[in-house]
């Protein structure tokens, strides 16, 4: 069992290196075509410019937050992340988390599962064939990174098979290269250090329970 779950993960990790580097150029160069676009920049100038700064890295939420004087791409999307952020801090009632639908996963992952503990558990509880069904079609935009985030800093050796059933899982999801695509910085990072992290456990020993 150890060892088709090596020979797994190594193919899924082949998988997203080679769709990152396929569609990571191409994805991020045509969002800033279409940012420009929906801004109706005044010259092509101006429009050749952020295509070609596309390639900057994106600011953190916490450094738009810590730094007054930036001005946001959207400032009403801002004002809205920062209030979801203060929401954060106020206690809410817990409750099972049992999602029949992916529109169900997507509403209660926000409203009830703030935390990357909470989140990393609701996961193990739903498990791969569960989130595989749910998922079918496609994960969403912008879950996919949020999914591998709580993964990634919270796995643990004992969970080691159930995380790689997780990741097969989301594999085989709809639109799963476009999604991988759409991971911003951070979250390939993670799921970089969560490869690392699998890797390590491989050859850590037999899996203790």
């Amino acid at each position: 069992m150890e060892k088709n779950d090596t020979i797994n993960f190594k193919a899924l990790e082949r998988e997203l290196q080679a769709a990152l580097a396929a569609d990571e150029k191409y994805q991020r160069e045509n969002a800033a075509k279409l940012r420009a676009v929906e801004q109706r920049v005044p010259s092509y100038e101006e429009f050749r410019g952020i295509v070609l700064a596309s390639h900057l890295k994106p600011l953190d939420q916490k450094d738009k937050i810590r730094g007054k004087g930036i001005v946001p791409w959207n400032c009403h999307t801002t004002r809205e992340r920062t209030f979801e952020d203060v929401a954060t801090e106020i206690p809410q009632e817990t409750s099972p988390f049992q999602p029949a639908t992916s529109a169900e996963f997507y509403r209660d992952w926000r409203r009830h599962l703030r935390g990357g503990p909470e989140r990393y558990q609701a996961l193990l509880q739903l498990g791969g064939p569960k989130l595989g069904h749910l998922f079918k079609r496609d994960v969403g935009f912008g879950l996919l990174g949020e999914l591998l985030v709580a993964l990634a800093e919270h796995v643990r050796l004992s969970d080691r098979a159930a995380v790689l059933e997780i990741l097969h899982s989301l594999a085989n999801t709809g639109r799963f290269t476009l999604n991988l695509s759409l991971l911003s910085w951070a979250e390939r990072e993670s799921c970089q250090h969560l490869f690392q992290k699998l890797q390590a456990m491989g050859t850590a020993g037999p899996m203790q329970e």
